[in-house]
């Protein structure tokens, strides 16, 4: 397992997931500038951006999981 690469997915996956709730709890005018959806007429929420950030922070968590498990050895049997 390579240790550096699944602790900067872990805090990616947490900074994704903690933007997904920004994204539900904010409305589109209040959002910070730096966010994509800031506009400052609209007083909606952007969902659509909340569910694919939230969907990528489930990614970052998936691919540590899988880099996290035991490795198997696999050995190819020669026929002949």
């Amino acid at each position: 397992m390579n240790k550096p690469l699944a602790i900067s997915m872990i805090i990616l996956g947490l900074l994704f997931i903690a933007v997904s709730f920004i994204y539900f709890l904010t409305p589109a005018n209040a959002l910070p500038g730096f966010l994509p959806g800031h506009q400052a007429v609209l007083t909606t929420h952007h969902y659509k951006h909340g569910v694919g950030s939230l969907l990528l922070g489930i990614a970052c968590f998936i691919f540590v999981w899988f880099q996290s498990g035991k490795k198997r050895l696999v050995k190819e049997e020669k026929n002949g």
